[in-house]
């Protein structure tokens, strides 16, 4: 199948690259991108080809792929699920939220969008791909008319430090710019704020098993 033939939902400036929806034909290849990408994450937080499966057939608006035009490879995914942020009990385990991977906690009358992964696979990473995805992301916000985004990133700069700084005060020096997160610095560059810390959010000794709530709001709604 020649992906680029699917819709396209953003194209990168130069027309190489195309945010399209994923289609079931793509779930192997999405595993693969889960893989290379958390090469540190625990077998029981990996999400494989049945679960990408089950995310498409469950909210296929909310599964994205970057196509390589000129080659036809799928170089980048991102998932995402409708679930209620509740900010007085944001704290979560994250494969429970996401049900066990299958994303039957999806709730179609919820107001966020929850961002449930993202990978690039690494020989086209610093190419622009995941500011193509995250997008594409916000631009199914503002469609459905949701109040924003959110995630639990991984702070995956923290596990070397851990013991040296509580979470708190490396956040702090990375809000700061004093510290560079390879994650939160970016996310906080995409227009995303910090809300929380969770511990214990998954199993990866990249970020010490820390998740970071990080928000977008919809800028077309009134705050």
């Amino acid at each position: 199948m020649n992906y680029s033939d699917l819709p396209p939902l953003v194209t990168s400036a130069d027309g190489r690259f195309r945010v399209v929806n994923s289609t079931l034909a793509m779930a192997k290849a999405l595993e693969n991108i889960q893989r290379v990408s958390f090469p540190d994450l625990s077998d029981a937080d990996l999400m494989l080809e049945p679960h990408f499966a089950s995310h498409i057939r469950i909210f296929p608006d909310g599964q994205h792929v970057v196509v390589d035009t000129q080659t036809n490879q799928i170089a980048a995914s991102s998932s995402d699920i409708m679930l209620e942020l509740d900010f007085n009990h944001y704290q979560h385990r994250f494969f429970p939220a996401v049900g066990e991977g299958y994303f039957t906690t999806h709730d179609p009358k919820a107001h966020w969008l929850y961002g449930a992964d993202i990978g690039v696979l690494p020989e086209y990473r610093s190419l622009g791909l995941s500011s193509l995805l995250y997008k594409a992301r916000q631009e199914l916000v503002v469609r459905l008319g949701l109040h924003g985004h959110y995630a639990g990133a991984m702070p995956k700069g923290y596990g070397a430090v851990r013991h040296e700084m509580p979470i708190e005060a490396y956040l702090h020096e990375v809000i700061r710019n004093e510290r560079f997160d390879p994650v939160i610095s970016i996310q906080l560059k995409r227009g995303y704020r910090i809300y929380g810390v969770i511990p214990d959010y998954l199993d990866d000794p990249s970020c010490a098993n820390y998740g970071v709530v990080i928000i977008w709001r919809n800028p077309n709604l009134p705050w």
